[in-house]
């Protein structure tokens, strides 16, 4: 193998590990002075509970969501429904193909937004909203 050959792997797999890490610090939950915040990254990965968020604090069409969720559709997206593969790790470690992800409609937007409904189980037995695009999860109360 050639030593430009060589230097390129090299090079390559120095950056591919400066993303890898530089994603990784990104998504550890910190406290304000910058340390690991330990409780933080508990309370994330805590088992959905029953003091979820309330559905009428959600927004209007996240509702919207979680009711087409539980009729089975219909769904206004090619990609609602879709494996949520839970790669950031920041719901609770289940096999793949547990998560699904639904779109949350976003007044304005042009596409389909930030906001999620993931439903976890087959049937659904645990949901979570973010608004951000995956970085946060708040879990919300299932229908009773």
């Amino acid at each position: 193998m050639s030593r430009w050959l060589k230097l390129t792997i090299m090079v390559i797999a120095a950056l591919a590990a400066g993303q890898w890490w530089s994603e990784r610090q990104l998504a550890e939950p910190r406290s304000p002075d910058g340390t690991a915040d330990v409780a933080a990254a508990a309370v994330t990965a805590a088992e959905p509970r029953t003091d979820g968020t309330q559905r009428a604090s959600l927004p209007r069409e996240a509702t919207a969501t979680l009711r087409a969720i539980e009729h089975g559709g219909p769904f206004p997206y090619n990609r609602d429904g879709v494996v949520f593969q839970n790669r950031e790790h920041r719901l609770p470690e289940r096999p793949r193909g547990y998560y699904h992800e639904y779109t949350v409609e976003t007044p304005g937007s042009t596409d389909r937004g930030a906001r999620r409904i993931i439903a976890g189980g087959n049937p659904p037995e645990a949901y979570y909203y973010t608004d951000d695009h995956y970085r946060s999860f708040r879990p919300v109360e299932p229908p009773r």
